[in-house]
């Protein structure tokens, strides 16, 4: 069995991929560029379905519940009129849903994972060599060293996905769409709801996070902006002029992202591969499939897709080509699904004009209006998850 395995990236994928190898015999470590773990800033992100049950068995499912966002009420704003309220959509999601910060996750993930694997921070990769029976890594500030696999889960602009299949641009595909995420002091006084805006092209969102004294917004829109978006003074731009015409009628003031520390840009974009393994390396998570930040489900996608990776190494013995074969082949129908539900979700969080501005927030609140077992029907229909974990192979072996 290939014993030492090499994961970059402690996010979600990272962790939750540490803890089953460690539980099923391996010896992870684990490389993250950051110094430390916790990122201020990030979007909440949402755990479902067969993602919940991966968290229960790793028995911190009390932890991540517990550390749920806790709003319970929706507002949307309007260009004229009353805002219209309504209560969260949760229910109406899935039987079991567990709306989150990313960055709680990943603390409680990691948490789970460290007694059981070396983590090391503040470094990254810079070459991979795959040679016929081992992988040899070089680093930023550490020692080259030796592993028997190497695994991205470096998230949808991945280093290790580069190094070892090529360019980005080549499994990159944009949605048309923009995300910024960047927190601001809460002089509102937001309490327990969201509260959001649409329009034609673009929608924001606000929200307190931590003890309240910060709240968080959340912007998307549509076109393409001008210039280099790697740059920071470019992006923050992008995001002022895709706003700068409506800006009174936003929830929160969006002046404060010039001063905010943890400002995020990105293009919602999804990552399509024919494979995710080569050789020795493999990729799990965003690296390997992203569906589009924010909008098509790519966190439980990650806990998933580690804990079917990580059951299949362990089923395979010393063939961990025949391992990363069969978790592409297991994971294909929830990857092909989730580039159906990204787009989707994008048509309804961003409305393509006024009109559809105008109705969203109120289907919205008719389906909150619905019986519970309709709603939840409905979502079905739409290609919400209804599998169990029972139907992934990784479900024949033994836990702990």
């Amino acid at each position: 069995m290939a014993h030492n395995v090499l994961i970059s990236g402690a996010g979600i994928a990272g962790s939750v991929l540490a803890y089953w190898l460690a539980q099923r015999g391996f010896n992870p470590t684990v490389v993250e560029k950051r110094s430390h773990l916790r990122q201020t800033g990030g979007h909440a992100v949402d755990l479902a379905g067969v993602s919940i049950e991966v968290i229960e068995r790793m028995g911190i499912l009390p932890a991540v519940s517990g550390a749920h966002v806790r709003h319970d009420r929706m507002v949307f704003n309007q260009r004229h009129g009353r805002p219209i309220e309504m209560p969260r959509l949760t229910a109406t999601i899935a039987d079991r849903h567990v709306e989150i910060q990313r960055d709680d996750l990943t603390e409680i993930l990691h948490a789970a994972a460290a007694p059981h694997a070396e983590y090391i921070f503040g470094d990254t990769i810079t070459a991979i060599t795959d040679g016929s029976g081992a992988v040899t890594v070089e680093f930023e500030n550490s020692a080259r060293r030796t592993f028997d696999l190497v695994i991205g889960a470096d998230g949808l602009h991945s280093r290790v996905r580069r190094l070892v299949f090529g360019p980005e641009d080549t499994y990159r595909h944009d949605l048309g769409a923009y995300l910024s995420v960047y927190s601001y002091p809460n002089t509102a006084g937001l309490g327990s709801e969201v509260v959001g805006y649409f329009d034609s092209g673009r929608a924001a969102f606000t929200y307190p996070v931590d003890d309240g004294r910060l709240a968080r917004a959340l912007l998307l829109f549509r076109g393409a902006p001008s210039g280099d978006l790697r740059d920071p003074g470019r992006q923050t731009r992008a995001v002022r002029d895709a706003f700068a015409d409506i800006e009174g009628q936003l929830p929160f003031p969006i002046a404060e992202l010039h001063e905010s520390e943890d400002f995020y840009f990105d293009s919602i974009s999804q990552i399509r591969m024919d494979t995710w393994s080569k050789g020795r390396v493999t990729l799990v998570g965003d690296a390997a499939h992203s569906p589009g930040p924010a909008v098509g489900g790519g966190t439980a996608m990650a806990v998933l897709g580690a804990y079917v990776l990580g059951g299949e190494l362990a089923l395979a013995g010393d063939d961990h080509a025949a391992a990363f074969a069969n978790t592409e082949r297991v994971l294909a129908p929830a990857v092909a699904q989730s580039r159906k539900v990204g787009p989707s979700s994008l048509r309804q969080l961003v409305p393509a004009n006024r009109l559809a501005a105008w109705l969203t927030p109120r289907t919205l609140r008719l389906l909150t209006r619905l019986p519970r077992r309709v709603s939840l029907a409905l979502f079905s229909l739409q290609g919400s998850d209804t599998s169990k974990l029972d139907d992934f192979s990784s479900e024949r072996l033994p836990v702990g």
